[in-house]
């Protein structure tokens, strides 16, 4: 059955994805309490906002895995993103935004499967200092956290790769990876064969942040896909952040990191939006936490100034129109299955269910096989299974 979903541009579906399995130490998965605690949800309501607090899926915790040197910890990787997957599903079916706060970059499989559910064609913006396009064939430390655009694309650990049934889950031509300052000789050599987008910092600089988020959104049809938002916090240059494992000197500063959200926010067809990385243990006076509450209350802001522009523009009566989709059947992938069949506890009262109402089901092909290979994605060869 197809489903109209009403989109509530002032509602916020919050989160929580307490893990730290596809990383090499523990630490991330303190972050989604941090940054609560840190007064994001008041923040987030003060600049205009309803914030649905969903709550934390169950938390996974990094540990030394020396069994499986080229992708550690997959079995706690996998159950995070089980147990993600359908609270981010619930969080798109309600027409709010979500707002997944990890935690590790493994989170991604997660959320972008669950905005699949409901729409065909997603993209992907990458703002992380690294690409995270090794696979377990090449990978120099075996951490998961490495590989997440390589798996998001079809390639990689076959566990990972079929999280969503009939991979990729994003095409190669609908990502950017946005202020990568930092690419293993692998990685190079991938992306030079691939037509993924990459817009390395230094070319960011020299473009301008904002010019250079406008380009990279054109360049992944966000203008007729729904598109992901993954922060990677490390992409904040250390001389304005260090509250994160790979904080370094260089690449983009606060402000450039501010400027670019900022477009990427104001986007209509902003589909879920993910902040990761941050490290608590990194943080004990909890400065890095305020200052990500800040940079985040601050580029949402300018999302609700956007569309209420663009909505006063388009529509003068004020009427917001539905979005009607027909939802993907359930991946023939048993992990797959598992996410969708997962207990979700229920959502607060402030996302409210008459956001979804049923109507006759559509014609359309359904949303998992719609998507062809892209036909200039080059060939890779199969991996063996870990």
């Amino acid at each position: 059955m197809a489903v109209k979903i009403i989109r509530q541009p002032k509602k916020i579906a919050l989160i929580g994805a307490p893990t730290s399995a596809a990383a090499m130490s523990p630490g991330h998965e303190r972050a989604p309490a941090a940054l609560r605690e840190a007064g994001l949800v008041a923040r987030l309501q003060e600049v205009g906002y309803e914030v649905a607090d969903l709550g934390d899926s169950r938390t996974q915790i990094s540990q030394p895995d020396d069994e499986h040197p080229r992708a550690r910890n997959l079995a706690a990787v996998l159950a995070a993103l089980n147990d993600l997957r359908p609270r981010v599903e619930q969080a798109v079916k309600s027409g709010a935004l979500p707002l997944v706060l990890g935690g590790d970059c493994a989170i991604a499989l997660a959320t972008v499967s669950g905005v699949r559910r409901y729409f065909r064609h997603v993209s992907l913006v990458w703002m992380d200092r690294d690409a995270d396009m090794n696979i377990p064939a090449n990978t120099p430390s075996g951490c998961v956290d490495g590989m997440v655009v390589s798996h998001i694309v079809g390639r990689g650990a076959p566990e990972l790769v079929r999280f969503w049934g009939e991979p990729p889950l994003v095409r190669e031509p609908d990502v950017a990876l946005f202020g990568v300052d930092r690419l293993d000789p692998s990685e190079d050599a991938m992306l030079v064969r691939s037509p993924i987008r990459r817009y390395m910092a230094a070319d960011v600089l020299r473009q301008g942040a904002a010019a250079a988020a406008n380009a990279a959104l054109e360049r992944v049809h966000v203008s007729s896909h729904e598109f992901v938002l993954h922060l990677d916090v490390d992409v904040i240059s250390a001389d304005d952040f260090r509250a994160t494992n790979y904080a370094a000197p260089g690449g983009l500063r606060l402000e450039d990191v501010r400027q670019a959200l900022e477009v990427f926010l104001r986007q209509k067809n902003l589909a879920a939006v993910e902040v990761t990385v941050y490290n608590p243990v990194l943080d004990p006076d909890g400065s890095g936490a305020k200052l990500l509450v800040e940079l985040l209350a601050s580029a949402f802001a300018k999302r609700l100034e956007a569309l209420a522009a663009s909505e006063s523009a388009a529509a003068p009566t004020g009427a917001t129109a539905p979005v009607e989709i027909a939802p993907a059947p359930e991946s023939v992938s048993s992990v797959a299955a598992a996410a969708v069949n997962s207990p979700v506890p229920a959502a607060p009262s402030a996302v409210e269910p008459a956001a979804v109402e049923s109507a006759p089901a559509s014609s359309e092909e359904p949303a998992e096989s719609s998507q062809p290979e892209s036909p200039d994605s080059p060939s890779e060869p199969d991996t063996p299974a870990l």
